[in-house]
């Protein structure tokens, strides 16, 4: 037990530098303003084009006029800020839920073909945290025994071979890919901050107190009111 002691704490602070709670303590937290932070900075760190698009791009020799314009992303693959604003909270964490577990398939077959990048792993150890909180959040909504269960470190790691011939195709393919990652958790971010705003402004006009608003408008008053002889009428 001794010898033990330090591994586990060790791994708990390195866990937690990368924002993995859950899974460090093994349980969920019920703030709901606590996971939304996480959430937050765990996808403003993986909009970062630094960590995965930039040294893909210079290792595969994309990152030079006349090829960097055609690393753009591509339609359709990942869905758009509008589109992921107008989900409700359940199918946003569900969207967002199985786009990760694709990230990391591709990831995974990236990284067998590109060892030079040091960040795969990092990134893909902040997926599996970011998807442990997308767990722990869809537990606060309403309805969440139909939740998936969180996912665990390399349940998802086993794609299907990578073909032998790695072209340029298949290059450029991977760059629009990372391009279209990097946008697409940078939307990600800006759902959760505005998630993060919500509740103040919820408060701030609850339903509550515009019924109770609304009916003391509604109140007859007197006060200020001149009594007009009968059959006057109002000017």
């Amino acid at each position: 037990m001794r010898a033990q002691l330090p591994r586990r704490v060790l791994l708990s602070l390195v866990l937690r530098l990368l924002f993995l709670k859950p899974v460090v303590t093994g349980s969920c937290s019920g703030d709901e303003q606590e996971l939304l932070k996480q959430l937050q900075r765990q996808a403003d760190f993986m909009q970062d084009t630094s960590r995965l698009l930039d040294p893909y791009m210079h290792i595969q020799g994309l990152d030079v006029p006349g090829l960097k314009e055609y690393c753009q992303e591509r339609p359709g693959v990942f869905p758009r800020e509008d589109a992921l604003h107008g989900l409700s909270r359940r199918g946003f964490l569900q969207t967002l839920n199985a786009k990760l577990g694709h990230v990391l398939h591709r990831l995974t077959i990236l990284q067998q073909k590109l060892h030079n990048v040091q960040d795969f792993g990092t990134v893909k150890r902040y997926i599996y945290g970011i998807r442990n909180n997308i767990y722990c959040l869809a537990q606060l909504l309403p309805g969440s025994s139909e939740t998936a269960e969180p996912t665990q470190a390399g349940t998802e790691d086993s794609p299907s071979p990578p073909p032998t011939s790695y072209t340029f195709q298949s290059k450029l393919q991977g760059c629009q890919f990372l391009r279209g990652y990097h946008r697409f958790m940078h939307s990600v971010g800006q759902v959760f901050h505005k998630w993060r705003e919500s509740p103040r402004r919820s408060r701030r006009h609850s339903p509550h107190r515009a019924l109770r608003k609304g009916a003391h408008r509604m109140q007859p008053s007197i006060r200020g009111k001149r009594l007009r002889p009968r059959g006057q009428l109002p000017q």
